[in-house]
């Protein structure tokens, strides 16, 4: 089924010798049809219809494969196969040219029928944004920006969810760039770190979209909305953008946050982490820089040292010190940052205190983005005396845990099991703990980064050591627990899945 809709549908449009009838999804040369098949039909409409502009390949294949996965390679079969049927070429009519490094672009005149009026022709000009200008390349991400780039137009609310320093305002605003194109009334980003008053959110918005947030009448407003880093306003933002979405129908909306906004229609993109060589040994350079994270740390540290190479006898070092920055990509270029002074085996070394290592950052940055610690903090500081007490206390579990091992540990009287589990669910729901499930059992993890800052909170308030020895006493029990239905015959049962 063709994906693309047009509110002009009677309309016919004419090129050449050819009629662009789009109710009927029919071309015509004269009298004749021409075969060609819905794809391309889909592709040529979006190019019609924009004749005179440039429309990128992102930006095609997000509007004729929506819900699909497709290779660049198929967008340049079917426009082969287009200029074929058009005789694109033949007599010295050209009608599709393709743009290096910018896309397609139909460039013959066009006329609605009946009118005599020329199809209004887009000149290529500088589309409206406020986009910063990103500084560094985007490593690791093409899959999951290629994704936003396809799904948005159709979703409307799209929300990139994740943990500090996962990258979700880098994936948004790359999407945003490659998207600008599409939007004829501009793209627009608002970074709510620098708002603290859900007033200030409105008034912020009814200035850069020009439109009443609360207005009950359609807005013909054909923009995007980059809402960056929603998770300290969550209930105002839910409510702007369920407003949005009503009164301007043409309208889309991007949101960052580290919790979803429960809004009407929104769609979670949650955002993973750079993929990291395995534990198991690596043989060669090149293997390790098929790695996501790695490449990353190599393309910082040769920004920051004239010739650094990746060496044979570094390859354990780099290994590990992906792992313990759990192919964090904020924690990576922050670690990078030190390796001309620390080389890549010192480095390794200070990971143990990798926040003291990272608090050194970006000076241009946003103050969330200049070190792990501020981005850390940035979340800490958005939970409750609670949550944040279950958050230090989860710190002292080394590996992934279940809720029997949590309750085991970290239990109290104002802490009670039902409560516990509720706070758990609400830190993951933070991206503070991730979900691991394996042989039917669930398990709770937090990330290396995470773990060590948790714990020095757990440090100051002076309860680490109580819970370090509680922990201790419940792996205990538990492994005598374990021996004995060993010893019996019997599988081991949850409190021994919950330490490994």
């Amino acid at each position: 089924m063709n994906s693309l809709r047009n509110i002009n549908s009677d309309a016919v449009l004419r090129f050449g010798p050819y009629a662009f009838h789009l109710r009927q999804r029919l071309i015509l040369e004269v009298d004749r049809p021409l075969r060609m098949g819905g794809r391309a039909l889909d592709i040529l409409q979006v190019l019609v219809e924009r004749a005179g502009s440039v429309v990128s390949k992102d930006a095609l294949i997000a509007l004729v494969w929506p819900t699909s996965v497709v290779e660049e390679i198929n967008l340049r079969v079917h426009i082969a196969a287009l200029r074929r049927a058009l005789g694109d070429g033949q007599n010295g009519q050209r009608y599709i040219v393709n743009i290096p490094q910018r896309g397609y672009s139909f460039i013959a005149p066009v006329q609605r029928d009946g009118t005599g009026t020329p199809v209004p022709v887009e000149t290529v000009h500088k589309p409206q944004h406020n986009l910063p200008a990103r500084l560094t390349s985007l490593t690791g991400r093409d899959s999951i920006v290629s994704s936003v780039v396809r799904q948005l137009p159709f979703r409307r609310l799209m929300t990139l969810v994740g943990p500090a320093g996962i990258g979700k305002s880098t994936v948004a605003l790359r999407a945003a760039e490659l998207l600008l194109r599409h939007y004829r009334d501009g793209v627009w980003m608002v970074d709510l770190a620098a708002i603290d008053d859900p007033a200030q959110l409105v008034e912020h918005l009814s200035r850069i979209l020009e439109l009443d947030v609360g207005e009950a009448a359609p807005l013909q407003r054909h923009a995007l909305l980059v809402l960056d880093n929603c998770e300290h306003l969550l209930e105002c933002c839910r409510a702007v953008v369920d407003n949005l979405l009503a009164s301007a129908p043409r309208l889309s909306i991007l949101a960052t946050s580290r919790e979803p906004l429960q809004a009407a229609g929104e769609t979670l993109l949650p955002i993973p982490a750079l993929a990291i060589p395995p534990a198991s040994a690596i043989y060669s350079v090149a293997e390790a820089m098929g790695y996501s994270a790695v490449q990353l740390l190599v393309s910082r540290a040769r920004a920051r040292q004239l010739g650094f190479t990746l060496r044979q006898q570094d390859l354990k070092a780099v290994r590990e010190i992906c792992r313990r920055l759990d192919g964090l990509p904020l924690a990576i270029e922050l670690a990078a940052a030190q390796i001309d002074a620390l080389a890549l085996v010192g480095l390794q070394a200070q990971l143990g205190t990798c926040l003291q290592l990272l608090t050194q950052g970006r000076r241009t940055a946003v103050p969330r983005h200049q070190s792990l610690k501020a981005a850390l903090d940035w979340s800490y500081e958005q939970l409750n005396p609670l949550e944040q007490t279950v958050l230090q206390r989860l710190a002292v579990f080394k590996m992934a845990f279940t809720l029997d091992a949590a309750i085991g540990v970290i239990s109290c009287a104002v802490l009670r099991p039902t409560c516990l589990v509720e706070i758990v669910e609400r830190l993951v729901s933070k991206s503070l703990l991730s979900v691991e499930q394996g042989h039917g059992v669930i398990r709770y993890r937090l990330l290396n980064t995470t773990r060590i800052y948790a714990l020095e909170k757990l440090e100051h308030s002076g309860h680490l050591h109580a819970f370090e020895l509680r922990y201790t006493r419940y792996i205990s029990r538990a492994g005598v627990a374990a021996t004995r239905r060993v010893a019996d015959g019997l599988s081991s049962g949850p409190a021994w899945q919950s330490l490994r």
